[in-house]
């Protein structure tokens, strides 16, 4: 059978098919206001001002005059309004029941279901052809069940969730894995580069979601290993700025070694602006999606165990870079990262 162009592929929506946003110099160029195919006048509303959910919003309030924003909390709703003149305020869910489009930005499922389902919901407010994008990182199995049901009143919905973390956001240089009905997707895609640099579509609904679990698992693990290595290479008493340019260097490099580690835990910052219960959530999906395919992961399960001590451990709402000092307690540390290393032990230390 004769294979596609790329250029068909993009434009059926084809699993796997990328886009990347416009660039010039390295960085975006200036995003016009967007029109969806098909939708005349389109209305989009964004619900979640959260750490990513708020410059994810920007990004779309640049591209979209009268964005309809709504936050539980209504100090994130002053304030965004307050940076973003153009974007209107929703006292609620009901006002928004006139979009085209509303993407959600929440941090789990619960919260999602909270939002779209009920008598106050988003399913009972919005028209028949409206879609639905739930840019959070939500259960893939529960996506698909809140897929159906959305498809029972003729409302679409799409997962996107993202990749790149509160920095690329404000840059609008996100990854975003997309999966839904290809006709929703195709209908959303100019929304979704507005905030990215890519954009994937993954295959039909939760897809997006089962792919961002498991890159977050891989992330979590890359995080872990690095600061493992990192902590036996302080005990030795090899610099810790000279090891990390070893491993950067090397074969053994990852994201954590390349954009983390120095900025966030050499500097003991630990900043990163994702929750270390954040990351035990998704790596919790992932293990679970591993376990509905009949699969036990070995080093998942060992990853899932450590993050679940180190969560306990941490105070609420630490950085997930903060893996690392629950890391230097339970491996002895004596050095911890950050720490000046005054070179190698002798063997009687």
């Amino acid at each position: 059978m004769p294979r596609r162009g790329r250029g068909d592929a993009r434009r059926a929506g084809h699993a796997g098919c990328r886009t990347r946003s416009p660039r010039w110099g390295g960085r975006r160029m200036s995003i016009a206001p967007v029109t969806l195919p098909g939708v005349a006048d389109t209305r989009v509303g964004s619900v979640g001002l959260g750490a990513m959910g708020s410059p994810i919003a920007h990004n779309f309030s640049n591209a979209i005059p009268g964005l309809r924003v709504f936050d539980a909390n209504a100090a994130a709703v002053d304030r965004f309004v307050a940076e973003n003149p153009s974007a209107v305020r929703a006292n609620g869910l009901a006002d928004l029941a006139g979009c085209d489009v509303v993407v959600l930005s929440l941090p789990t499922s619960d919260i999602v279901d909270a939002v779209v389902l009920g008598d106050e919901g988003l399913l009972a407010l919005l028209r028949p052809g409206s879609v639905v994008v739930d840019m959070g990182s939500s259960v893939p199995a529960r996506t698909q069940r809140l897929a159906e049901l959305a498809a029972q009143r003729g409302i679409a919905l799409v997962d996107a969730p993202v990749s790149g973390g509160v920095a690329r956001a404000r840059e609008a240089d996100l990854a975003v894995m997309v999966g839904g009905d290809a006709h929703a997707v195709e209908r959303v895609r100019p929304l979704l580069e507005a905030t990215a640099r890519e954009v994937i579509v993954v295959g039909p609904a939760g897809s997006g979601h089962a792919a961002k679990a498991l890159n977050n698992l891989l992330a979590a693990s890359g995080l872990v290993a690095a600061a493992e290595a990192m902590l036996v290479g302080a005990e030795f008493g090899i610099d810790q700025a000279t090891l990390l340019a070893v491993i950067n260097a090397g074969s053994g490099r990852n994201n954590t070694t390349e954009t983390k580690y120095e900025k966030f835990v050499l500097s003991r910052s630990f900043a990163s602006g994702f929750t270390a219960q954040l990351m035990r959530k998704d790596v919790g999906i992932a293990l679970d999606l591993a376990r509905e395919q009949g699969m036990t992961i070995g080093l998942g399960e060992e990853l899932g165990r450590i993050w679940n001590e180190a969560t306990e451990a941490l105070d609420p709402g630490a950085d997930q870079t903060e893996v690392v000092r629950y890391l230097e307690g339970a491996l002895g540390a004596v050095r911890p990262v950050g720490e000046d290393t005054p070179g190698p032990k002798s063997p009687r230390e």
